[in-house]
């Protein structure tokens, strides 16, 4: 996980302490980051993920 790409791309998208579900989608397919290292990145970094879609994210 390239955790300083992704609190870059936070920073871009005005991302803070929450995201939801679509957002971390779009910026996956956006910035070429898989959905998993959203998750521990959000998940080490207490950034809440609300409205799951399929349980992709813990």
């Amino acid at each position: 996980m390239d955790e300083e790409k992704i609190r870059s791309v936070f920073e871009n998208e005005r991302i803070g302490k929450e995201i939801t579900c679509p957002q971390a989608f779009a910026i996956s397919e956006k910035y070429g980051i898989e959905k998993m290292d959203i998750s521990r990145y959000c998940n080490q970094n207490n950034v809440k993920i609300r409205g799951c879609q399929l349980g992709c994210f813990k």
